[in-house]
């Protein structure tokens, strides 16, 4: 009959279960796949901006790559706040142009009103700021908003769910809208 006495020097009141590599060293895989993610999420970023002939610095989804890839459970990386918050941004910003043309002072006032219907709206997404930056600073066609912002976030959100769905299926999103 086995014996249930502890090996010498060894109290099996602390004696640890014994732990997988996952979970031993999970949050640091987690950290290396979202890392891995955001960087395939912006080089697929400067393809689309070489071949669509757009300055890769108009193109503002870098930050927000990072917010839904690296931090899915934040409500700003939701769909609604990713996708919402980039087009309620950029009309704020076209809205603000149009108004009061191309300023530093109007790109200023435009984020704090951007701000405010963000918050307003529930699209909340703290990287789309720069977007009425962009538009007033760099009297912005209005297809911008369009191409790459409404199409950008949109592809975003299809990425990062597929993203992280391939790694712990039905992690994201909490919820689409």
């Amino acid at each position: 009959m086995p014996s249930s006495t502890p090996k010498p020097g060894i109290s099996s009141e602390t004696r640890a279960p014994a732990q997988t590599f996952r979970d031993k060293h999970g949050r640091a895989l987690l950290w290396c796949w979202q890392g891995l993610g955001g960087t395939l999420a912006v080089a697929v970023m400067e393809v689309a901006a070489y071949f669509g002939e757009t300055p890769l610095a108009l193109i503002p989804f870098a930050t927000s790559i990072v917010l839904v890839l690296g931090m899915p459970e934040a409500e700003a990386a939701q769909p609604r706040a990713l996708v919402g918050g980039h087009l309620v941004s950029t009309l704020v910003g076209f809205a603000m142009l149009a108004v009061f043309g191309r300023s530093e002072p109007a790109a200023a006032a435009a984020v704090g009103l951007a701000m405010v219907a963000m918050r307003a709206s529930g699209t909340m997404h703290p990287p789309a700021a720069i977007n009425p930056i962009i538009v007033v600073m760099e009297a912005m066609k209005p297809g911008f908003l369009l191409v790459p912002v409404g199409f950008g976030a949109v592809l975003l959100s299809f990425y990062a769910f597929g993203w992280h769905n391939l790694a712990r299926r039905g992690s994201w999103p909490l919820r689409w809208w």
